[in-house]
C-alpha cells in the first residue's frame, strides 16, 4: 500500500517534536514531492538563525533528512504538478500545500495512494476533500 507523506510529518520526526507520529512501516511505498527537501532545509536554516538549533544540530538534521529522502519515492515538481496546483481546490490551501496535494493527485492517477500523511490541519482538510484518507492530524 502507498502513502503520500508531507513535510510536516518528516519534520516532526527529524526534529523530535511532540505529538503522535504515524507508523511508517505500515506502507510498502512512501512518496512525496521534491518540495519536501526544500521546505525542510529552509526550516532548519530558519531555526538555526533564530537560535532554535545550533550549527551542529542543523547539520545533524540535514544529514538525517538526506537519509529520509533516500527512503522515499520523491516526485519532481514538474510543469504538470504546477498546473494542477494552480487549479481550484474544494478548500482553502496555500501554495506549497497545493504543490504537495497536486503531486499526490497526479501520483494517485498512476498508482492509488491509500493515505495522505500530514500534521497540517488545513492540508488534511484539502486532501480529504480531494478524496484521500488522511492520518496525522
Amino acid at each position: 500500500m502507498t502513502a503520500y507523506i508531507d513535510t510536516s510529518v518528516v519534520l516532526r520526526a527529524l526534529l523530535i517534536q511532540p505529538g503522535p507520529r504515524p507508523n511508517l512501516q505500515r506502507w510498502s511505498r512512501l512518496c512525496t514531492s521534491a518540495l519536501l527537501g526544500v521546505e525542510a532545509r529552509r526550516t532548519f536554516d530558519r531555526m538555526r538563525l533564530l537560535g532554535m538549533l545550533t550549527d551542529a544540530q542543523r547539520a545533524a538534521a540535514a544529514a538525517a533528512l538526506e537519509t529520509a529522502l533516500e527512503a522515499l519515492d520523491v516526485a519532481p515538481v514538474t510543469a504538470a504538478v504546477l498546473e494542477c496546483a494552480g487549479q481550484p481546490f474544494p478548500t482553502v490551501i496555500g501554495t506549497l500545500d497545493a504543490i504537495h496535494l497536486a503531486t499526490a493527485v497526479l501520483l494517485d492517477r498512476e498508482e492509488p495512494i491509500g493515505t495522505f500523511l500530514t500534521h497540517d490541519r488545513q492540508l488534511a482538510l484539502a486532501a480529504q476533500s480531494a478524496g484521500f484518507a488522511v492520518e496525522g492530524v
